[in-house]
């Protein structure tokens, strides 16, 4: 039949076994495999071996198509038979890994944000809208990315976590000891966070700090939402203006005493200026009035990360905000000036 899934030859009523490497088996070509080229119809027929191996058995003359070799643009008649090496093929495990695996794409995205990497540390300028881990939908994100480009480094972990639309400087530990000391500092607020907002409204408090409890409670459909509580977490925050965009808009700088959850997006919100753009706690009549300025998403950048370890000179880096915020940033000084 055409197509048909090659047969062992010592009991042709046995398809080899997925995850083993099989004996040799043959295949007949029918009447609708006839002018295929021989290298598409094993791929087409062999879907659980890589096509890398395809080529290779090729290659190396271990294909025969009745009982001669054949180059990869052998083209196929109805009923050839075509006889077919010991192969190892995929298990069901190894195709659902692939099929979560990061795309090329995503991998070379991450790869591109990279901005300092040192013996213990990789440090990323992580794109908006790109999630920190797979989860909630989505098969891979930053970490997943970085092991799949860098499998030579079996202990790569999150020292910490960015909201998926949130920009900015991103930790990631290359070895355990290393996370185990940076949760420390974490734990210790000996880590200083700093942040870019951009808030709708003009901020009326100069430098502020908001110390107000945070609860996070699940609506209906499983979504995480948080709430200023008196049952809460304590949060600090502190917001210092940068520039005034008239009544529309105003640039800040924003500290972090604690790391809570949204901790950021909530104590702007409770201030009656939530972050420029933010679905979830947002304005969305306030944020309508930036659309033209460019405003398309989350307007929240983590800055900087500044910290100290035992034996080493205090770490500092800094991340720029990404070109859309800037051109959203310079629209916004231009219509200050008409």
């Amino acid at each position: 039949m055409p197509g048909s899934a090659p047969s062992n030859s010592d009991d042709d009523s046995s398809a080899p076994r997925a995850g083993k490497s099989a004996g040799v088996s043959y295949v007949e070509a029918g009447e609708g495999d006839a002018g295929q080229r021989i290298d598409n119809f094993l791929s087409r027929i062999l879907k659980d071996v890589p096509r890398s191996l395809v080529y290779r058995i090729l290659r190396t003359g271990e294909v025969r198509v009745n009982g001669k070799r054949a180059r990869p643009d052998h083209r196929l008649a109805a009923g050839d038979r075509i006889r077919l090496p010991p192969l190892q093929r995929k298990t069901e495990e190894q195709r659902a890994a692939e099929r979560s695996a990061p795309s090329r794409s995503l991998r070379d995205f991450v790869a591109g944000a990279i901005i300092h990497e040192d013996r213990d540390l990789i440090v990323v300028n992580k794109p908006a809208g790109v999630a920190v881990h797979g989860g909630s939908g989505l098969s891979a994100g930053v970490i997943e990315a970085l092991r799949a480009t860098r499998p030579e480094l079996k202990e790569l972990e999150l020292v910490h976590r960015l909201d998926r639309d949130t920009s900015g400087v991103l930790l990631i530990a290359k070895r355990r000891a290393v996370l185990r000391e940076l949760h420390a500092l974490l734990r210790e607020r000996d880590m200083e966070k700093r942040y870019l907002a951009l808030v709708v409204g003009r901020w009326p408090f100069g430098t502020k700090t908001i110390d107000l409890p945070l609860k996070t409670n699940l609506k209906q459909g499983g979504e995480r939402v948080v709430r200023v509580h008196a049952d809460g977490q304590q949060a600090v925050t502190t917001f210092t203006p940068i520039q005034h965009f008239g009544k529309l808009a105003t640039l800040l700088d924003v500290s972090l005493g604690t790391g809570r959850t949204h901790q950021i997006r909530v104590h702007a919100a409770h201030a009656g200026h939530p972050i420029a753009g933010d679905e979830k706690y947002g304005d969305r009549e306030r944020d309508a009035k930036l659309k033209p300025y460019g405003l398309q998403r989350m307007f929240l950048h983590a800055h900087s990360l500044t910290f100290e370890r035992k034996g080493a000179k205090p770490f500092t880096i800094s991340a720029p905000p990404p070109p859309d915020w800037q051109a959203v940033i310079e629209n916004l000084k231009k219509g200050l000036k008409r």
